[in-house]
């Protein structure tokens, strides 16, 4: 069995690539050279040995030249790439710029849906992000010591709706809120950002609320959260986090719990009654 792994930031990349040569697969690593962390090539050294090719973020046909060379036909992608990047100077080759050109707008799920395309125009499909580390999706319900107060959760359900909307049109994913108002709205600077300016804005006891996108590829863009998370939160004074049940990444497993504990922040799964996945 083979499987090619596309790798941005973050500790996503590993935990895939651990689990998939758990499973018995031979992995072949495309590290994208602005966004992976240097030492996944030293974790790729491991027994059993994956290969790990550096590709810059614009050089898509290389990418796909490499994982055929491999004999790969299953791919996933692990790993933040910011969206900013796409005003920084990377070059596109012809297969990204042959992509760019095609779409009406270039948010996240436009730009990588196209990629998705052309991988499998080549024979390589993308499985779910998440297909080894189902584990790690968060639980539903209140995962915490330290249940919301009822304002906390009058909080939460006036910021669903809102969360909801900009996920759905493929603005952010998060959203901060305090008594009944909207304090601050993710857009490309990324989740910490939002929750720093949110307590800027309106001090301590802001409430976080991070969501998939209605109709969730779990292709890519998966919402994830890890200890870093909750200690920005903590950082900030936020007291409660919600995260979309099944649908988030929980990348520090119960760590993530005990340290929520520890700075007494409830964290809960919200429970998912709409469509919650697309794969295709």
């Amino acid at each position: 069995m083979r499987l090619g792994l596309i790798a941005g930031n973050g500790r996503f990349p590993f935990l895939v690539l651990d689990a998939a040569r758990g499973a018995g697969y031979d992995v072949t690593v495309i590290a994208i050279k602005e966004e992976a962390f240097a030492d996944l090539e030293s974790a790729a050294a491991r027994p059993p040995r994956a290969v790990v090719h550096w590709v810059s973020l614009g050089q898509l046909g290389r990418c796909i030249s490499l994982l055929k060379e491999a004999g790969i036909t299953e791919a996933v992608m692990a790993g933040q790439v910011k969206h900013t990047k796409l005003f920084s100077d990377i070059v596109p080759d012809l297969t990204l710029m042959g992509v760019l050109m095609r779409l009406k707008g270039r948010h996240t799920d436009a730009l990588i849906s196209g990629v998705a395309d052309v991988l499998r125009e080549h024979g390589i499909n993308l499985l779910d992000s998440t297909a080894f580390l189902a584990p790690l999706l968060a639980r539903e319900g209140v995962l915490t010591k330290r249940a919301p107060s009822d304002e906390e959760l009058a909080d939460l359900t006036y910021g669903y709706g809102v969360a909801d909307a900009i996920a759905g049109l493929d603005i952010g994913q998060t959203i901060a809120v305090k008594s009944a108002a909207i304090v601050a709205v993710e857009g490309m600077e990324g989740t910490d950002a939002v929750i720093a300016r949110a307590a800027q804005l309106a001090g301590k006891g802001v409430r976080i609320v991070k969501v998939a996108k209605p109709n969730q590829d779990m292709r890519f863009d998966v919402p994830v959260v890890g200890v870093s998370t909750i200690e920005a939160r903590q950082a900030a004074g936020a007291t409660v986090l919600s995260v979309d049940a099944g649908r988030t990444l929980m990348i520090d497993g119960e760590a993530i719990i005990r340290v929520a504990d520890a700075a007494a922040i409830a964290i809960v799964g919200r429970r998912q009654s709409r469509e919650s996945t697309k794969t295709s």
